[in-house]
């Protein structure tokens, strides 16, 4: 299996690049707000609880989430070829957590992609999104204040897979295709690349 973190800022092209890949190499893509979204309407255990925290606008705590992605994880493995793991982790304590989950079922997390673009270009993007969209959350002060909270608590997130070798900076302007193939090219490099 091989397992891919994928991160950037809001409106930095995740959403998009996530699909090529899946569609390229097979991935299980695995989106915290959508797992949390099926585990609430399916009225689980484990919904049940983050539902309480996410009525309250609180944050989940990281062991329940990481709980819910094991659940998850173990659903999905059995024809699993690897999972991109999307919006999570967004801080050390998280990125911990899911090594730690990983490494009791024999995995890891073997290549960290960050779409790294302007600030200006994403305050842009989103803006237009939203227009397109009618997303309430794309308005210039959400944007900003969004913007801040990635760049406080992400940033640290980015060092960390430094450290472990694992993180890959992508330029996350320019043509789709173009960025995915910087993208594809990075995971094809490594020795545990999946099979296409």
């Amino acid at each position: 299996m091989f397992n891919l973190v994928i991160f950037g800022a809001p409106g930095s092209g995740k959403g998009t690049q996530s699909e090529k890949l899946i569609a390229h190499y097979g991935l299980t893509h695995i989106s915290t707000g959508e797992v949390l979204r099926a585990q609430i309407a399916a009225g689980t255990e484990l919904g049940r609880v983050a539902d309480s925290y996410i009525s309250k606008g609180q944050l989940i705590p990281d062991d329940l989430m990481v709980d819910i992605l094991a659940a998850e994880v173990d659903r999905l493995r059995p024809q699993a070829n690897g999972f991109i793991f999307d919006g999570f982790p967004r801080t050390i304590p998280q990125a911990e957590a899911l090594k730690k989950m990983l490494e009791q079922r024999g995995e890891e997390v073997h290549s960290v992609i960050g779409l790294e673009v302007e600030d200006e270009e994403l305050i842009e993007r989103l803006l237009k999104r939203g227009q397109v969209s009618g997303r309430a959350d794309d308005n210039l002060d959400t944007i900003n204040n969004r913007l801040k909270v990635y760049h406080s608590t992400t940033s640290p997130l980015r060092d960390y897979y430094q450290q472990e070798g694992k993180y890959h900076a992508i330029p996350g302007s320019g043509h789709v295709d173009e960025i995915f193939s910087k993208i594809s090219g990075t995971i094809d490099s490594h020795p545990q690349a999946p099979k296409k």
